[in-house]
């Protein structure tokens, strides 16, 4: 029986260091034009995250998952072998690799991952939204970095389907205020004919929009836009190297076409939220989680807390 690693809130091997000088930690710091592109377009790509070693060690957990019979099948939150209504395409979707996998655990705790999600996070949140919810506080541009859920996304060569138009946020509104922030990290390169991610640019600034298809329909979501939102709707392709990762914010439309390519398309999502961020509602809010009542903080054994820019700046001052 697979243990349960939801109760481990630290890295337990060695296949991320955590850096122990402020110029280690800069070295994963946004530059300031990416976060300025950020602001403006609603994601910043290209940002490097994983290397060889983490992307093979991780492509090797990865493919015990695929049997559904897998050591740990009772920990999942959510486990489609295949989320597309058509076994002619395949769209393997997973949440919850993190309590069953020693690598998907400590990849949260990666800190190529957590700088610039602590930064894109402060751009993100409204700042007076957590001034007296028992929040931490936001320290030199950065915000507390606070785990929601991971995702896997998985498509096949040759038959892989589309992961259809839509906001992370509209499948997030049990939670508040809106404070999220998404990475899709590659492990594999991820190209126009493998099934790349591609964003709207810009839609970040929209209304959120109601919930369409998510895994057949690529044309849904224009049943739900204005002629204003059809005229801006100008989607651009996102291809990484592998180990690279783009972050995005919640209401940014995004989608990914099918995989006509040799080669298969895994990607890993990490989901985080500012800490603070609340419960809306009374029910549960991840499958096989006790419920958070509505209006208390999002925290404790599922929920941690991974960077706190202010605790790891008086570490650094320790040490130095």
């Amino acid at each position: 029986m697979a243990t349960d690693l939801s109760t481990e809130h630290q890295p337990l091997g060695d296949l991320f260091s955590w850096p122990e000088s402020p110029e280690e930690w800069q070295q994963y710091a946004l530059s300031d034009e990416q976060v300025d592109f950020f602001k403006e377009n609603g994601y910043v790509a290209g940002v490097p995250l994983l290397d060889d070693e983490q992307i093979q060690t991780l492509r090797d957990e990865l493919e015990r998952f695929f049997d559904p019979d897998h050591d740990g099948r009772d920990l999942w939150y959510e486990y489609h072998a295949n989320e597309s209504s058509s076994d002619d395409s395949v769209l393997f979707h997973s949440l919850g690799a993190w309590r069953i996998s020693k690598a998907f655990h400590d990849v949260l705790w990666n800190p190529s991952f957590l700088v610039p999600a602590s930064q894109l996070l402060a751009a993100v949140a409204d700042e007076s939204a957590f001034a007296s919810n028992g929040a931490l506080p936001q320290h030199n541009g950065k915000a507390p970095v606070r785990f929601w859920h991971d995702q896997l996304f998985c498509k096949p060569a040759q038959h892989g389907s589309v992961v259809a138009w839509h906001q992370d946020y509209s499948y997030w509104t049990r939670t508040h205020p809106m404070a999220h922030l998404t990475c899709w990290t590659g492990l594999d390169r991820a190209t126009t004919e493998n099934g790349c991610m591609h964003y709207v640019p810009g839609s970040h600034r929209w209304d959120l929009l109601p919930l369409t298809d998510l895994a057949d329909n690529m044309e849904a979501i224009h049943d739900v836009l204005s002629d204003e939102q059809e005229a801006q709707f100008d989607p651009v392709p996102i291809e990484l190297e592998a180990g690279e990762a783009t972050f995005h914010h919640p209401r940014l439309v995004h989608g990914s076409y099918e995989n006509r390519s040799d080669r298969p398309r895994r990607g890993l999502v990490l989901n985080v939220i500012r800490d603070g961020v609340q419960s809306a509602t009374d029910e549960h809010i991840l499958e096989g989680v006790p419920a958070i009542p509505e209006g208390e903080k999002m925290e404790g054994q599922f929920f941690p807390l991974l960077f706190d820019p202010q605790e790891a700046e008086q570490r650094e001052a320790q040490t130095a």
